[in-house]
């Protein structure tokens, strides 16, 4: 299982041994602390529970100050706790603590978060409708026009692309590349783009559909 949970700080670009420049997301990946695993015999499937940041004990309930006392994290709660699927054989201490040092240049990997609510929005901004014409009459101009049937069946069919809410869903991006490891500072240079605002947490795992070098 390679898999951090971590927090988006901002985008920035590195250079290579060429002097080519590539703009790559800022990951601090971790440092995340085991919480708790799932076995087959005890559970169903096989996952490990890991948890990033702290937050003060007063704010948690006796529950989670509870499940974490197992892990020695009572007093300093993680903030954020996540579930990663594990192979059967895979066996984590409680307690222990996971950091960038899993994975390696080049690897490729997929960050899953958050993107940014955009709140209510028109079709224009959020399905790149052209509207209608600015001039000589036009009546409409970021309207999505007529959506409706005749007489038959005498209704607007369903999924149409129509105004709505947007932004504030869970996304993954795939096979992004490490450019860059900080070890010192548990940070993840990735080529590209990740989903979420500065400051969002996000979850980074090791690809899927694409094999490392």
């Amino acid at each position: 299982m390679k898999g951090l949970i971590g927090k988006k700080l901002g985008m920035t670009q590195v250079y290579d041994e060429t002097g080519k420049i590539t703009p790559v997301t800022v990951i601090q990946a971790g440092p995340c602390t085991v919480i708790s695993q799932m076995t087959e015999e005890n559970n169903g499937y096989s996952a490990v529970q890991l948890g990033f940041g702290e937050r003060k004990a007063k704010n948690v309930s006796k529950a989670v100050k509870g499940h974490c006392a197992k892990s020695g994290k009572a007093e300093n709660p993680p903030s954020v706790i996540r579930e990663f699927r594990a192979e059967k054989d895979e066996k984590f201490e409680l307690g222990s603590v996971l950091t960038v040092e899993q994975f390696k240049e080049n690897d490729f990997i997929d960050v899953y978060g958050t993107t940014k609510g955009r709140g209510f929005q028109g079709v224009v901004k959020r399905y790149k409708f052209a509207g209608g014409r600015a001039s000589h009459g036009g009546g409409w101009i970021r309207r999505p026009g007529s959506s409706g049937q005749r007489t038959w069946p005498g209704k607007v069919d369903r999924n149409k692309r129509r105004p709505g809410h947007m932004g504030n869903v869970t996304r993954t991006v795939q096979n992004l590349q490490l450019m860059r490891i900080g070890k010192e500072d548990n940070l993840l240079y990735v080529k590209g783009a990740v989903p979420g605002p500065t400051g969002g947490v996000v979850i980074v795992r090791s690809a899927r559909k694409k094999v490392s070098a």
